[in-house]
């Protein structure tokens, strides 16, 4: 659960040519409500909207440099793969896919329909995410907590819309624009971030597949400096810099 608010940290400290765009997807601030019909594709629609307003307005005659986040990486893959003309390159952070957090929807629709906003919070960040009940009590006890409470309002229609939304991995990997994939150390065949993750990587073998070590699946909460140079560095003009044609991987 993140907004723009959240990655503003790796956006100051990106050192990147041109502006950098971060959105609020439906159901965050200022951004609207989720919408009637809301579903995956409602999100790709939003995104394609986008990045057609960018090109219009910057003229960018290269092509856009794509970040998405967890659900957010699902997104970008799909809109990149509806107009790869306007990609330069795609970067995604632990994407996820159905069956992602189905076995928690009942439990979250529960607290939804309660408007029990501090169990929803809870569910994802322990039944989903697995992280212990001591570190869901000290984000209890931050000033976090009422920001995951705003941030999981929309969580029960937004899991619903993944894991109904068919996304067709195989044809999505055959997208000609340089792919680069990021996992956290931690969840390398870990379910279940890397789980979905080794989905994508499947289904995208050009793609270029980067481990930090030590991370989470909330890196750029936790050192948004280290995955603000891994973005960078999957950038292909920084990186043939860089490397000049070398292969490289953290991995």
């Amino acid at each position: 659960m993140a907004d723009a608010a959240a990655w503003q940290p790796v956006v100051d400290a990106l050192e990147v040519a041109g502006p950098v765009y971060v959105l609020n997807r439906r159901g965050r601030r200022p951004s609207g409500e989720l919408g009637a019909d809301y579903s995956v594709r409602t999100e790709i629609d939003d995104l394609d909207h986008v990045v057609e307003k960018i090109m219009t307005a910057e003229g960018a005659q290269r092509g856009l440099d794509l970040f998405g986040w967890s659900f957010g990486g699902l997104v970008a893959l799909e809109a990149a793969a509806r107009r790869p003309s306007a990609m330069h390159s795609l970067t995604l952070y632990e994407p996820v896919v159905r069956p992602f957090g189905r076995h928690v929807l009942p439990a979250l629709w529960e607290a939804d329909q309660a408007g029990d906003l501090d169990r929803a919070v809870e569910i994802v960040n322990r039944d989903v995410s697995g992280f212990s009940a001591e570190y869901v009590a000290q984000l209890r006890r931050s000033a976090v907590w009422d920001v995951l409470r705003r941030l999981a309002v929309p969580l029960a229609r937004e899991l619903t819309a993944l894991d109904r939304h068919h996304a067709d991995l195989p044809e999505l990997g055959t997208l000609d624009v340089p792919v680069t994939l990021l996992l956290g150390g931690e969840n390398e065949g870990v379910p279940p971030y890397g789980d979905a993750f080794a989905s994508f990587a499947s289904a995208l073998p050009r793609a270029r597949v980067v481990t930090m070590p030590g991370q989470g699946h909330l890196a750029h909460a936790h050192d948004p400096e280290s995955l603000a140079r891994h973005i960078e560095q999957a950038l292909p003009v920084r990186r043939d810099a860089e490397c000049d044609g070398r292969q490289e991987s953290t991995r």
